[in-house]
């Protein structure tokens, strides 16, 4: 049984709006303001972890000591 226009029209338009629907979404998440605040957030929450920020304190300590000893030597 053949479609009739007003059938196909209306087909044609939902995909269109789908495609732009898409298209928006896409243009937000590949932004790359917030692709660097998404990274940014990520990061500051991964060092803020116990046991990275413990890690990243003990090596900043190291380094502080080797250069100390390095300058006075």
């Amino acid at each position: 049984m053949p479609r009739d226009t007003e059938s196909i029209e209306r087909d044609i338009e939902r995909a269109r709006n789908q495609l732009a629907s898409t298209l928006d979404e896409l243009s937000v998440r590949t932004n790359p303001k917030r692709l660097l605040d998404t990274a940014k957030t990520a990061v500051l929450a991964k060092v803020n972890e116990p046991p990275v920020k413990f890690a990243l304190i003990g090596a900043g300590a190291l380094v502080a000591v080797l250069v100390v000893r390095k300058i006075f030597r």
